[in-house]
């Protein structure tokens, strides 16, 4: 692979964006796991961002190509997709990105939005061998983590009308019943979706977890450089 990014489809992972780090070479790999606005420019500029610290990452188009604008779009496209689908897509990319690492033995991160964010939390449960650090935006999931051998770091968003504060605190809850190493952020005065472009983006708030969020990736996931 080069620098540049492109597209492709594989018979396993779908249509995805693949993108690696600068200069000649892999790096360890990354999913990256978009929210329900679709694979978007803001999604593949963020792919971007990470491979530029050094990583191979792969963002698998979850929703066949939509890129809804309000949330009653978004709800529609999600119905759309069916559930074994979207999870098999989900694990074979997993596979995928492992394969064009620069380690084909090593676990890989995963990093997710919202919907993302929730598949990413299921993803550790489900390839325990594969699946190292986890990184989740104002997602929940409330599943048995006992298989799971993850470090998770959350990014959260006080005021938030889809994740409440119980779904944060449960999700947190089942995490550390599986023992695993869990680190939550919440962020003061932000709404949903303040990582991402948009009305709720909040460059502060945003600006800090990217921080948090390559700290976490370097510590448990170095890259050679």
């Amino acid at each position: 692979m080069s620098d540049e990014s492109s597209p492709f489809t594989t018979d396993h992972a779908g249509q995805a964006f693949l993108v690696s780090p600068p200069g000649e070479g892999e790096g360890p790999g990354v999913l990256l796991l978009h929210s329900w606005w679709g694979l978007n420019d803001w999604t593949r500029d963020f792919a971007r961002r990470i491979a530029a610290e050094g990583y191979s990452v792969l963002v698998p188009d979850l929703l066949d190509g939509q890129n809804p604008t309000t949330e009653a779009e978004a709800q529609a496209a999600l119905a759309g997709v069916s559930p074994d689908d979207l999870s098999g897509l989900v694990m074979s990319s997993a596979h995928t990105v492992r394969a064009a690492s620069n380690d084909r033995d090593a676990k890989i991160a995963v990093i997710g939005l919202s919907m993302g964010a929730s598949m990413a939390l299921w993803l550790s449960a489900r390839l325990p061998d594969s699946v190292g650090p986890v990184v989740v935006f104002y997602g929940a999931q409330s599943i048995d983590f006992d298989e799971s051998n993850a470090i998770f770091q959350g990014h959260f968003a006080e005021d938030d009308h889809m994740v409440s504060e119980e779904d944060r605190v449960v999700t947190e809850s089942f995490l550390r019943l599986g023992e695993n190493d869990t680190e939550f952020h919440l962020y003061p005065d932000t709404k949903h979706w303040f990582f991402e472009t948009g009305d709720t983006f909040d460059e502060a708030a945003a600006e800090l977890a990217w921080e948090r969020t390559k700290g976490f990736l370097a510590k448990h996931l170095p890259t050679e450089g």
